[in-house]
């Protein structure tokens, strides 16, 4: 969207500048295309530090930002020059580079309106995408009784239950360990045995999150689930046979 949007604007440019009478159409394209290329290869950074900074405090975000703004008109004004000194050399023509390096502060302006540009739109999309997203049904839910605690959590992002005990404890997917009080068996029945597996004696994986499984010898195997790992074993071979199924 953002090469279209720009693109048309450059063409609408290009046009204005021809309707006048002033230069040739190759000339203007040359400057115009060149900017936007430059415009369209850059577009990702200001969503790039969005990302990067998104829970820092305020003001590190805007001096984040305000540092990147300047980066980013840099760039962009080094790889238009780059751009069209190599165009006007194919097309046998002169470039004044010194003239383009002198109109810098003029680009600066303009490009760091193009950064904010650029921030509140991916802000807006970021709140727009927000409010498309539908509410979980509880059956896409599960209470976790932490103590006085009461933990509530995407089935989805539970990425395996351990024994502990007389408790269990959970491995979350940003790396929690909640526990609750009660039996891996009978959380097992709770939780249903088509997402959730019991591979070991005391473990309880998520089918699901099963992202790789790996032999170990003597029929056994590690589990690879997002970045935890968790054992196989061998007394478990209907587990082995729908956790291969789902990997596949």
């Amino acid at each position: 969207m953002i090469t279209v949007v720009a693109g048309a604007v450059c063409l609408l440019n290009v046009l204005g500048f021809t309707q006048g009478g002033r230069g040739r159409v190759v000339e203007h394209l040359v400057f115009e295309g060149s900017s936007w290329l430059a415009i369209t290869l850059l577009a990702w950074t200001p969503w790039a530090v969005l990302r990067a900074t998104g829970t820092w405090f305020l003001p590190m975000r805007l001096g984040a930002h305000a540092l990147a703004a300047l980066l980013f008109s840099g760039v962009h004004v080094g790889l238009f020059i780059l751009f069209r000194a190599a165009a006007f050399a194919a097309l046998g023509q002169a470039y004044d580079l010194w003239a383009a390096v002198g109109a810098y502060r003029y680009e600066v302006w303009k490009d760091l309106v193009a950064y904010g540009l650029f921030v509140g739109g991916y802000l807006l999309i970021g709140v727009l995408d927000r409010g498309g997203e539908t509410a979980p049904s509880p059956a896409e839910l599960f209470d976790i009784r932490d103590g006085a605690r009461l933990v509530r959590v995407r089935l989805d992002d539970i990425l395996a239950v351990t024994s502990a005990g007389n408790y269990v404890e959970f491995r979350l997917r940003d790396g929690r360990r909640p526990m609750m009080r009660g039996s891996l068996a009978a959380l097992e029945t709770e939780l249903g045995p088509s997402d959730f597996q019991r591979t070991h004696r005391s473990w309880l994986v998520n089918a699901r999150a099963v992202t790789g499984l790996t032999p170990e010898g003597s029929g056994d195997y590690r589990i690879s689930l997002d970045g935890l790992e968790a054992p196989l074993s061998r007394r478990y071979p209907e587990a082995l046979k729908r956790l291969r199924t789902g990997v596949a």
